[in-house]
């Protein structure tokens, strides 16, 4: 072959990849609700004026936050210096005599139970967002995979953003995958990607699933808000999650700045055994759809939970606080309140009612 040859056969191949890249990048950023779909959302109370709302009136404010914040500078110790520590479970043999719950990084966990599998917020890809190389994953959080999962009973989705709906990881999971619960209007992005409609069901807040095998799942609001472009916000729900596996009841926060919303779901669905809570990715660009400095600990005693344990932090760099100032200060503020808080390595299992995991792992500088 000569020269030309080949450099047209190069030229072509570097076109053919950038094309499906390019197609990957543009199926990744989902579907938003439309015909149906959406007549039926606009007939929600809490969809108003085009888009989904807060239960706080202040919280819809914050949805008026820097949307180019990625592209200024940060300081260095917003990412570890070093490899994160974490174990290696066979989660397909992993026995589960009462809830156990393996933690992946961020907000992706596993939760095995007598009554199932649950898979929340998954994401083992090594980037957050359409566009590899923007935001990253951490070192030691990439030895999961799809491949690792064992059947999931049920998915369940907290949100639409990317760092909690990844789509090259439900690719992957489909057809792992018996049912999907998401909060209203997810499901056109599941759908969108070749989900089979009959496998999701949508929820809004205070809305409630039993599954096959026992397992109950309640959306419960959330003070967050909802997109995967900057051309349309809130238009589809995001939720909290209630999930009451035998006689074991779980919280599962999602994303969402501190309100009222915590007392009343204590006060109606707890208590709770585990309460998993946002750590870190505060920011003054976003005041209200996260939880700050401390603010897990006051939410698991509003939740009336016998133990913590914090998600949303060492995977991804996402606002400029210092990689593990969240887990620090919240520590801090949880022994004050006398909250018991579970912090286990990436990959770790915890079983509930076992003694709660505090060795120092995140030291790594």
């Amino acid at each position: 072959m000569g020269v030309n040859s080949i450099c047209w056969a190069v030229g072509m191949t570097v076109s053919m990849l950038m094309a499906v890249a390019g197609c990957r990048m543009v199926k990744s950023m989902g579907k938003d609700p439309g015909g149906r779909e959406l007549a039926r959302l606009e007939a929600l109370p809490n969809y108003k004026n085009g888009s989904f709302e807060n239960p706080a009136e202040r919280a819809n404010s914050a949805n008026r936050h820097n949307r180019w914040l990625f592209l200024h500078s940060r300081p260095k110790t917003v990412r570890p210096a070093h490899e994160l520590p974490w174990v290696k479970t066979d989660l397909k043999t992993l026995a589960a005599p009462a809830p156990t719950v393996v933690w992946f990084g961020h907000s992706s966990l596993l939760i095995k139970t007598g009554q199932g599998n649950i898979l929340i917020d998954p994401i083992f890809s090594d980037h957050a967002g359409p566009v590899p190389g923007l935001v990253t994953a951490f070192a030691g959080t990439m030895h999961y995979h799809a491949g690792d999962m064992p059947p999931i009973d049920v998915l369940i989705i907290s949100h639409d953003h990317y760092d909690h709906l990844d789509y090259p990881t439900l690719e992957k999971l489909k057809d792992k995958i018996k049912t999907a619960v998401v909060p209203m209007g997810v499901a056109s992005d599941l759908v969108y990607w070749g989900f089979d409609p009959k496998k999701i069901i949508e929820l809004n807040w205070n809305q409630s699933t039993v599954l096959p095998g026992g397992i109950r799942v309640t959306a419960t609001p959330a003070q967050h808000r909802s997109n995967r472009s900057y051309a349309e916000e809130n238009k589809t729900l995001w939720a909290s999650y209630v999930i009451q596996a035998g006689q074991y009841r779980l919280y599962y926060g999602g994303d969402g700045g501190y309100g009222p919303q915590f007392k009343q779901i204590g006060q109606q669905y707890g208590p709770f055994d585990l309460a998993l809570l946002e750590c870190g990715q505060y920011s003054p660009n976003w005041p209200w759809t996260h939880l700050w400095l401390g603010q897990p600990a006051q939410a698991a005693v509003d939740l009336q939970a016998r133990l913590l344990q914090p998600v949303h932090w060492a995977k991804f760099v996402e606002a400029d606080q210092p990689w593990n100032e969240p887990i620090e200060k919240l520590l801090a503020a949880a022994d004050k309140l006398g909250v018991q808080v579970n912090v286990p390595h990436i990959g770790e299992p915890y079983t509930l009612g076992t003694p709660p995991r505090r060795t120092v792992w995140w030291e790594t500088e």
